[in-house]
């Protein structure tokens, strides 16, 4: 798993997974995920197109970072997932936590609604 961090220029951030989201994975980049989850008033996309597989490992890193973002006023979002990882997501109930968008223009929206 590896993870790559930068700022859209409407002070969006975006976190852009890349591998299994997994047992290996999850560990191993949730020290930095969650660093950049951390602030106030956060709005944080998190591009899941390039993770081709997550398990209930790799759910608690999006669902608890995204509880932390919402108590201090910010918003996460997910964009663009792989079919195999959205069927895990709306499975397991996390858009009615964390909407999950297809293209970068409707995320951006949502997030600074």
């Amino acid at each position: 798993m590896r993870l790559q961090y930068s700022e859209l220029e409407n002070g969006i951030r975006l976190i852009k997974l890349n591998g299994a989201l997994d047992s290996s994975g999850a560990p191993s980049v949730e020290i930095d995920f969650v660093r950049w989850c951390t602030g106030d008033n956060l709005c944080v996309l998190v591009d899941l197109s390039k993770v081709n597989y997550i398990s209930s490992i790799g759910l608690p890193l999006l669902i608890n970072s995204a509880k932390t973002i919402a108590r201090h006023g910010g918003k996460m979002a997910l964009l663009s997932p792989q079919k195999s990882v959205e069927s895990v997501l709306e499975m397991t109930g996390i858009p009615l936590i964390i909407p999950i968008y297809q293209n970068l223009n409707s995320a951006v929206l949502g997030l600074k609604k």
